[in-house]
């Protein structure tokens, strides 16, 4: 995905996150449900991406066939998506799967790091399995079998593995739309590695900082962005002095190094 569809899947996920986060599986499980009807119909995506109709009659079709069946939170997300620009048809459907995924990580998360880290290991476990064996690669990709068939089957190879889980490896082999099951559930797992970079600080110092500072660091960081988080500390005597700290695409940078630069853009203008 690129282009005018990269940004609007970018400019989604920051309007909508709120909704996903609460929504959980729950709300997924609305999503992954249209996208089925999306992928159904070449007519409709045609007309949710149709860039000649105005914002209002795109979103006024995702009202008329979802309104009555999909949740408040279901349907604005629909609805955001209608009203933003796409390079290509499918992506429509892309963004709505990536989204879902996103609420499903979510869920995960509200056990924190360990939470999507369990969610991470079982869909790296469930690929290995699958990958191991000739059988249930075929069983797993047989277009004659129903798709229940090849869900039930993927829910026994998880065990007792989590809902969100369930959910996903079920989605992966019942509606794959054109992919591997396991390169699909690698796409997951990429998303659930965006909501791990959330709960990680990448610290950059220009010296090693001792343990007491880094407690102080600890406790600054929850207090800034509201959660504890994984320290993740790198010296870098470059840097001058001062601290860079990332968190997801929040940048806090208190280096000299950084302000020297601001001083030269600013000579230079």
């Amino acid at each position: 995905m690129a282009g005018a569809s990269s940004d609007s899947l970018a400019t989604a996920r920051q309007e909508l996150d709120t909704v996903l986060v609460s929504g959980g599986t729950q709300l997924a499980s609305e999503l992954f449900t249209a996208l089925a009807a999306v992928d159904s119909s070449a007519p409709l995506r045609r007309a949710l991406t149709d860039p000649s109709w105005s914002v209002e009659r795109r979103t006024g079709v995702v009202g008329s066939l979802f309104g009555s069946k999909v949740s408040e939170d279901a349907l604005r997300v629909l609805k955001t998506l209608a009203g933003l620009k796409w390079s290509r048809t499918r992506d429509y459907g892309d963004s709505l799967e990536q989204l879902a995924t996103t609420s499903v990580a979510a869920s995960a998360e509200r056990d924190g790091l360990d939470g999507l880290g369990r969610l991470s290991d079982e869909l790296l476990s469930f690929n290995r399995a699958v990958q191991e064996s000739h059988d249930l690669q075929r069983a797993l990709t047989d277009p004659q079998a129903p798709a229940s068939a090849k869900g039930n089957l993927a829910e026994r190879l998880l065990g007792n593995g989590s809902a969100e889980a369930k959910l996903l490896v079920r989605q992966a082999v019942e509606a794959p739309r054109g992919h591997k099951p396991v390169d699909l559930i690698r796409g997951f797992v990429d998303t659930v590695a965006e909501r791990q970079r959330l709960w990680i600080a990448e610290v950059t110092v220009a010296r090693a900082l001792a343990p007491a500072q880094q407690e102080r660091l600890a406790a600054a960081l929850k207090r800034l962005f509201g959660r504890d988080l994984k320290l993740d500390v790198a010296v870098d005597p470059e840097l001058v002095g001062g601290i860079r700290v990332q968190v997801g695409d929040d940048v806090v940078d208190s280096s000299l190094q950084s302000r020297l630069h601001d001083l030269q853009r600013k000579m230079a203008g």
